[in-house]
């Protein structure tokens, strides 16, 4: 990509505006028009929300989205949207002992709804504060809970494939255990022992970044730095890694960019969440000195990735870097991105996640390189043709891909690869990406998943 080195918050100040006149319109629609027997809103067809029921991932972020345009512009009629939703559909995501999806599902709600209530924007004595609390705390023992043993004596929170396998999705997931730990919970195990989340939360993040990410080390023949494999396999009898795999990625030896954004974005904020944690805390997982270097290197490694070589020159992203009709666009990352093609379709959620994450990282570390790719490919997304302007459509951000591998995505009449489709998770870290912006902007209180505090 080709990062516009002149761009300044300031710059983003009316399309940022722009973004939540148009996502209240969206948040409105989709809460008329939705039918809760028909499941949770996945993705757009022909731009109307509809349900993929392969995990209910994407309800949280229905409900979290409207509790953003609360935080965004006062919205009480969005805040009342998000607060019943939550209230109403998301407890038996708080007891779903069959995903890796908790920090997605209940921090986007319980973890929003907590924050409003701790920076004094909303109004409610401590028994909701409490709710939203023990929430959280459920949640995040539950994915704790989730853990697969490795030989090296740490190990992971598995998918929902199942013990055997470590998604990079998760790294972002798991940070619900780093809350429900500063809110003094731990999970009960067998003879009442008492586990640990924040030694779970590092183990997780420390076989992540030593499994997922490659670093340039001649792991293997396709070892380039900052390349991010979707899914690592274990073997559960002994606890010895395997081999790279994927689910949503077109090969185990490309990278499909959505997983490579939930990898930056995840380290970016366990990075700021280290700083909140006492040495105390960390010296029994090794140190704080320690931790910060790998989280570090994997932040540092994966950014460059995606500014260096895996987006158009706009800084948005194909949907997998090894994409085999990528050929047939010639030098595509020389160009800006076509959501339109014949060949491969873009993926906008994998840069909406991804800018969040850049933008936190150069703020962590006062790197000016990475905040001005975050703020070069806000600037593409937020604009047109990605910018959904159209008030028929559901959608906010269009050109959005879930499961290219499957098929399920969207192909419009008369073309050949899918585009101008929505996705709940493109929507949403779109919003928080504009909410993060639009914070610093105006000089408001960091967003941040952990207390305000």
């Amino acid at each position: 990509m080709k990062i516009n080195e002149s761009i300044t918050l300031s710059d983003l100040g009316s399309k940022l505006s722009r973004v939540f006149d148009l996502a209240g319109q969206k948040i409105r629609a989709i809460d008329g028009s939705w039918d809760p027997a028909d499941g949770t809103p996945v993705f757009t067809v022909d731009g109307t929300y509809t349900t993929r029921g392969w995990t209910e991932w994407t309800q949280g972020f229905q409900f979290g989205c409207a509790v953003l345009q609360f935080d965004a512009t006062g919205d009480d009629t969005c805040l009342e949207i998000g607060r019943k939703g939550t209230v109403d559909k998301m407890a038996s995501h708080v007891s779903h002992i069959g995903v890796h999806d908790h920090g997605f599902n209940n921090l986007s709600t319980y973890g929003n709804l907590r924050r409003l209530l701790l920076e004094g924007r909303t109004s409610g004595d401590d028994w909701e504060r409490v709710f939203y609390e023990m929430a959280i705390k459920a949640s995040g023992a539950v994915q704790a809970a989730r853990w697969t043993p490795i030989s090296d004596g740490k190990g992971y929170i598995h998918s929902f494939n199942g013990p055997h396998s470590l998604f990079s999705d998760t790294i972002r997931s798991c940070r619900i255990l780093g809350v429900a730990h500063t809110l003094g919970h731990t999970l009960m195990g067998e003879g009442d022992r008492s586990i640990s989340l924040l030694e779970r939360l590092i183990h997780h993040a420390e076989t992540t970044a030593t499994y997922n990410i490659y670093y340039g080390s001649g792991r293997d023949s396709y070892d380039v730095r900052g390349r991010v494999v979707h899914e690592s396999i274990f073997n559960v009898n002994d606890g010895n890694y395997r081999c790279a795999s994927t689910q949503q990625g077109y090969s185990p030896f490309s990278t499909w960019t959505r997983g490579l954004a939930w990898i930056v974005t995840g380290y970016a904020e366990l990075l700021e969440f280290l700083d909140t944690l006492s040495d105390s805390d960390l010296d029994a997982q090794g140190g704080r000195e320690r931790i910060k270097e790998i989280f570090t290197e994997a932040a540092r490694a994966t950014a460059d990735f995606y500014i260096d070589g895996a987006t158009a020159l706009d800084g948005i992203p194909y949907w997998d870097t090894g994409a085999p009709g990528l050929f047939e666009l010639g030098d595509w990352a020389s160009r800006d991105s076509d959501p339109y093609n014949d060949h491969e379709p873009v993926d906008s959620s994998a840069a909406a996640i991804t800018a969040q994450g850049l933008y936190r990282l150069g703020k962590h570390l006062n790197d000016e390189r990475y905040l001005g790719a975050a703020l070069t490919v806000a600037d593409s997304l937020f604009t047109e043709p990605y910018l959904s302007t159209d008030s028929g459509h559901q959608g906010l951000i269009l050109h959005s891909i879930y499961h290219r591998p499957n098929g399920w995505d969207n192909v419009p009449e008369g073309q050949t690869t899918p585009s101008g489709e929505s996705s709940m998770w493109g929507d949403y870290h779109a919003m928080e990406l504009a909410l993060l912006l639009q914070r610093e902007l105006t000089e408001k209180p960091y967003l941040a998943f952990f207390d305000p505090s």
